[in-house]
């Protein structure tokens, strides 16, 4: 009796299902990249802008503007600042005559209150101004100074006298420039072929920043 036609073999072989591993990994590459391109974009402006005051900061006396200083006097109505209780002073009253009176800028950043004497500072990014009004008569000298634009610059980039919101740009900032460093670090990790050569740059730029630091800075 004949055998019955066997069917022939499969020799193809089934693909590998994908390794969950992998997958993670792949996952994560593309995250990455999505995530450093669109922060780098979105923090374009912030970087440059840290990247060029810095420079200014950096060579002050090279780029710095001419400062400008205006001297201004004038009196105030004495009753304003020759109580004898000086809970009484209204602090707001004087500091809002002086605000329109000269068109101040800048934040009411200090009051004191002597015997004989108010001081008042007015100040913002490369702008100040000072007040010293005697009590006795309520007379006044008023010195305004200016740093141009570069003085702007660098106050901003330090977060000198900037106020609160300043300070949470220069906070989303530095938060916004470490995730593009860290996503950019991550990327390379994902290149095999410059995983190792890039570590090693890496490495070298921060133990010659440390070796500056040691040598001609500390």
């Amino acid at each position: 009796m004949l055998n019955s036609p066997q069917p022939p073999l499969n020799t193809k072989r089934n693909p590998p299902e994908p390794s969950k591993k992998i997958t993670w990994k792949r996952r994560f590459a593309v995250l990455s990249r999505w995530l450093h391109i669109y922060l780098s974009m979105l923090s374009f402006a912030i970087v440059f802008f840290f990247a060029v005051s810095g420079l200014t900061l950096n060579h002050a006396a090279k780029f710095g503007d001419q400062v400008h200083t205006l001297q201004y006097k004038g009196k105030l109505v004495p009753e304003w600042v020759n109580k004898t209780d000086t809970a009484l002073l209204d602090k707001n009253a004087i500091a809002r005559y002086l605000r329109e009176t000269h068109h101040l800028k800048g934040a009411l950043s200090d009051f004191r209150i002597d015997d004989s004497e108010c001081d008042l500072s007015f100040k913002g990014p490369g702008y100040a101004a000072d007040a010293f009004i005697s009590r006795q008569t309520g007379a006044y000298d008023l010195t305004v100074t200016s740093g141009g634009i570069v003085g702007v610059l660098n106050d901003l980039h330090k977060g000198r006298d900037t106020g609160s919101v300043w300070a949470v740009v220069i906070d989303i900032s530095a938060i916004l420039m470490t995730l593009v460093s860290l996503t950019g670090m991550i990327l390379l990790l994902f290149l095999k072929k410059k995983r190792l050569s890039g570590v090693i740059l890496a490495a070298m730029g921060l133990l010659l920043v440390y070796l500056i630091y040691v040598i001609w800075v500390k």
